[in-house]
C-alpha cells in the first residue's frame, strides 16, 4: 500500500506519521496521481501547528507533482502517464499517491522538470497573484518583500524586478543578502543589523513605497505600515513569526490612509479560467528564463518533520522539495 504523512492532532513536527494508506479508486471527476515530487511550504506548518484549524486525521501537503494513473467518470482532457501538478486543491499532497479533482491540475511543459514542477506552484502562483492582481507592480516602482530569500520572496524578487520595479527585501543574515541580491534584490536590509523602516525612508528619501509585501506576521507589521507612502498598500499574507495582533483600524488612517489586505491563493484560483490563467502566466515567466526556480534543499518524503524543524528554524532558503 501506498504511504503518506498524516497527523492525528495538532502538534509540532513529531506530531507527523508515516503510514500506509488507502487510496482507492478515482470517482466521478477525481483522478488517482503518483506523486514523483511534493512541494514543502510555510502554510504546511499552520495546518500541522493547529494554527489554521482543519478535520482530523490529516493528510498534509497542498502542492505536488506527479504522474496520472487512473481517471474517474467525466474526466476529460488528461490521460493516463500525464504529468501534472497543482497547488491549493484539496489538501494531501505528502502521499506517495492521491485522488484529487481533476479541474485542480494543470498539465506540466516538458521542459519543466518535476522537481521544478512541484517547487513553483503554490509559491510562484502566489508570486502572480501578489505582483499582478493584489496590487499590479509597475516599471518604476519601489516595493519591499520580507523574507526576501526565502521561496516566495525569491521568485517576487526577480518577476518584480523584470516588471521594472526596484526591489527592497530584508533578510536574516548576510549570506541571504547575498542570495536575494543574485536574485533581483536591489537592496537587501538585514533585520538582525538594521531596523528595516528607517533603511527603507532613506533608499526612498523620506517618500515610503507604494505596497509591502509581507509574509511575516506579527514582527514586521507596524513596521511595514511606517514604510508605505500615504495611499499605499500593505499586504500581509503569511504569519511565520506569528499572526498579527488586532488593532484600531483607525491605525490605518492616522499612517496615511493605507490600505490592507490579507490575501490567500485559493480565492484567486477558485475558478477553473483562474486557475489555468495564472499557471500559465507562471510557466511562461520560468520558461522565459524571468524566473528561476531554486530547488535549494530536497528530503525524502518520510522525513517530512526533519524538512519542518528546518523551515520553522530558517535554515532553508528557495525552494524544498520532498521526494516520495
Amino acid at each position: 500500500m501506498p504511504r503518506a504523512i498524516q497527523i492525528d492532532k495538532p502538534g509540532p513536527a513529531s506530531a507527523m506519521k508515516w503510514r500506509e494508506v488507502d487510496v482507492g479508486k478515482p470517482g466521478k471527476g477525481e483522478i488517482r496521481v503518483r506523486h514523483t515530487a511534493v512541494g514543502l511550504n510555510y502554510i504546511d506548518v499552520y495546518h500541522r501547528s493547529g494554527l489554521y484549524p482543519l478535520p482530523l486525521p490529516l493528510t498534509l501537503g497542498m502542492e505536488g507533482a506527479g504522474v496520472v494513473e487512473a481517471l474517474g467518470r467525466g474526466v476529460t482532457g488528461l490521460k493516463a502517464g500525464d504529468r501534472v501538478a497543482y497547488a491549493t486543491a484539496p489538501l494531501g499532497a505528502y502521499s506517495e499517491e492521491r485522488l484529487i479533482p481533476a479541474d485542480r491540475v494543470v498539465k506540466v511543459p516538458r521542459d519543466i522538470s518535476d522537481e521544478t514542477a512541484a517547487a513553483m506552484m503554490l509559491q510562484g502562483m502566489t508570486v502572480r497573484y501578489l505582483i499582478r492582481e493584489t496590487y499590479r507592480v509597475k516599471k518604476g516602482d519601489t516595493i519591499l518583500v520580507h523574507a526576501a530569500a526565502g521561496g516566495v520572496g525569491l521568485i517576487l524578487c526577480q518577476w518584480a524586478k523584470h516588471l521594472g520595479a526596484t526591489v527592497i527585501g530584508t533578510v536574516g543574515s548576510r549570506a541571504k543578502a547575498k542570495l536575494a541580491r543574485a536574485h533581483g534584490c536591489d537592496h537587501a536590509i538585514v533585520y538582525t543589523e538594521q531596523n528595516f523602516t528607517d533603511r527603507v525612508r532613506r533608499i526612498t528619501k523620506g517618500e515610503g513605497l507604494p505596497v509591502v509585501y509581507d509574509s511575516i506576521g506579527k514582527d514586521t507589521f507596524e513596521g511595514s505600515l511606517d514604510c508605505l507612502r500615504p495611499r499605499g498598500t500593505m499586504v500581509s499574507f503569511g504569519n511565520a513569526s506569528g499572526p498579527v495582533p488586532p488593532f484600531e483600524t483607525g491605525l490605518l488612517a492616522a499612517k496615511g490612509s493605507l490600505f490592507l489586505t490579507r490575501p490567500s491563493l485559493p480565492h484567486y484560483t477558485a475558478s477553473r479560467k483562474d486557475l489555468t490563467t495564472t499557471a500559465n502566466d507562471l510557466f511562461r515567466a520560468v520558461r522565459s528564463g524571468a524566473v528561476k526556480i531554486e530547488v535549494n534543499q530536497t528530503y525524502a518524503l518520510k522525513d517530512a518533520a526533519r524538512a519542518h524543524r528546518d523551515l520553522e528554524g530558517r535554515k532553508t532558503t528557495g525552494s524544498t522539495v520532498l521526494i516520495p
